[in-house]
């Protein structure tokens, strides 16, 4: 190897402490690997879509007599009328108010879930990797006993036992109300995610919980709960996110697989699953019906996990020490 003379050493520190120029415009380049591809902004694209759509089309939006009117022609094929791409159902509903309802009330359940288990589940999960010994051990196993029952089975009964007939002032059964049932759907699968987001909370705390400024914090005289929340916490929040991303579709699948089973949201209310639900007997004669849902769970789904998976790696999000 060719001995580096004394210009070029003087050349490289000097590059080292006045790096290059912006680019003409004086914007400066992310690294490549920093950037986010087409894949990403599809996937954040088809999530603000869902939003919106959730948000304003139910609002501005409204079925109308004439669309019961029109639902005859509608029924014997999906473009049939113009004005109505996505066509009508066998009541005379148009599938795009249904599909936007459909996405506020899935929307709905999952977020709900999934912020619940983050509270109860990463709070656990934090405190556990953050105390350790007595405390890890007692938490982790309510954690294992959680997620030896199977989860779907756990969701099922809870909605089951709490949700299923309503006892009115007179004594008598009834169903529940809709918004009675979207309760206990938020929060059965709520339970259920509870366990797998507190390891995944438990496992990255352990790791945070030992780094040097954890430890000085605590040699300042800092208490637990100040030092987990400012200091922990934060490095933790990424991972949580990620995994949160991954939880919503499953809990969007999960609520989909509840309503087939006949203990999903109610009517007048509607989800994506209970579309898929009602109208499965219509497959051969109206298939768009379970199509069109199918379809945006599916988009959906791709999407959350795709933004889960950026979130991991651009954070450097380690779940190996699970």
């Amino acid at each position: 190897m060719l001995a580096s003379s004394p210009n070029t050493i003087a050349e490289t520190e000097l590059a080292l402490e006045h790096p290059a120029p912006p680019e003409p415009g004086g914007r400066f380049r992310r690294p490549r690997s920093q950037r986010l591809g087409f894949g990403a902004w599809a996937a954040i694209g088809w999530i603000l879509f869902v939003l919106v759509a959730a948000t304003f089309v139910p609002m501005l939006v409204h079925s109308n007599a004439t669309d019961n009117l029109i639902a005859g022609n509608a029924s014997k094929g999906l473009f049939k009328v113009a004005g109505h791409p996505l066509g009508f159902d066998r009541n005379g509903n148009e599938m795009g108010l249904l599909l936007a309802k459909g996405a506020r009330s899935s929307l709905l359940v999952s977020v709900g879930a999934i912020t619940f288990g983050l509270i109860v589940g990463g709070g656990l999960g934090l405190i556990a990797g953050y105390f350790k010994r007595g405390v890890d051990g007692v938490l982790t196993t309510f954690f294992n006993v959680l997620l030896a029952i199977p989860q779907f089975v756990l969701a099922l009964s809870l909605v089951t036992v709490f949700a299923t007939t309503a006892i009115d002032k007179s004594g008598n059964q009834s169903p529940p109300s809709s918004g009675r049932r979207m309760v206990v759907l938020i929060f059965a699968l709520g339970v259920v995610s509870i366990p797998i987001l507190a390891r995944i909370t438990r496992a990255n705390s352990l790791q945070w919980s030992q780094r040097e400024f954890v430890m000085a914090a605590r040699a300042q005289g800092a208490t637990n709960l100040r030092t987990m929340v400012r200091e922990v916490l934060p490095n933790v929040l990424p991972a949580m996110f990620s995994i949160a991303l991954l939880g919503i579709a499953v809990v969007i699948v999960a609520e989909g697989g509840l309503s087939i089973l006949g203990v999903g949201v109610l009517s007048p209310a509607v989800s994506w699953g209970s579309m898929i639900a009602i109208n499965r007997a219509d497959l051969q004669t109206l298939p768009y019906e379970v199509l069109e849902p199918i379809v945006c769970i599916f988009l959906t789904v791709l999407s959350l996990n795709f933004l889960g998976d950026v979130v991991r790696a651009r954070f450097d999000v380690r779940e190996s020490a699970i």
